[in-house]
């Protein structure tokens, strides 16, 4: 992928993550166009960035996703990189009263979200790259938080499946898999002793620059390469 030069949309582009990623990808000369649910997040972003271009859309909606899509493709044509970023991470348990109202939301910002997205916009002529952000829960789950990992291990399998079927057109897909960061994810405070978000930026950029497509970090790296055994393991230590 080329690092500069690019038009690009990030989804949930206000914090962790997408926040991070949208820094990072404006350090590099491109022109970042970011969308979430908060107004107010996304003013505050563009404060910071006054080249950035923000858009207000819940992509848990079907509406929200084709909207999103019309707008690029009637004001931003030349968006060429696509970041399906949004993400909801629940922690409960099957016996909570509210269990599927949650599940439900998880499914459809992290499954529907990204499928519909990548359909919408492989049909924009200027498309070049898609990525997608699972995660290191999507090799072993941990059942605090069972869709999510659920979410991310559909989105890993629909990614490598994206990969192969977009080969001939010419689109470059692109999996990030992060670790646990300290972000919000999941409520605050739950992930503080975890690695920054700029420490894992850093590492992905430089794997960009060498041409990977599978960006990996950390703990995340070890899921990514582990086999059965200490996969089973590794549940076992996460799920005691």
């Amino acid at each position: 992928m080329q690092l500069d030069n690019n038009k690009i949309l990030i989804t949930g582009g206000a914090s962790g993550i997408g926040l991070g990623l949208t820094r990072r990808f404006i350090r590099e000369n491109n022109t970042v166009i970011i969308c979430g649910r908060r107004e107010s997040a996304l003013k505050e972003v563009a404060a910071e960035f006054p080249s950035l271009i923000t858009r207000v859309c819940d992509v848990s909606k079907a509406e929200d996703r084709t909207g999103l899509f019309d707008w690029i493709a009637k004001e931003h044509p030349d968006v060429n990189v696509l970041v399906n970023n949004a993400g909801v991470q629940n922690w409960m348990n099957i016996s909570d009263n509210d269990f599927f109202a949650k599940a439900n939301d998880e499914i459809e910002i992290n499954v529907s979200a990204p499928v519909h997205l990548c359909k919408l916009f492989t049909g924009l002529k200027s498309l070049q790259v898609i990525m997608n952000v699972t995660s290191g829960l999507a090799f072993v789950p941990l059942s605090k938080v069972p869709v999510y990992c659920a979410t991310k291990a559909f989105l890993r399998s629909f990614t490598l499946s994206l990969r192969h079927m977009l080969k001939g057109q010419g689109i470059e897909v692109i999996e990030i898999i992060p670790p646990a960061l300290n972000t919000d994810l999941g409520g605050k405070g739950i992930h503080t002793e975890f690695p920054p978000v700029s420490e894992f930026i850093e590492s992905i950029f430089a794997q960009l620059k060498a041409g990977k497509d599978e960006l990996t970090f950390g703990m995340s790296e070890q899921r990514a390469k582990a086999n059965n055994e200490v996969i089973a393991e590794l549940f076992n230590r996460m799920n005691p």
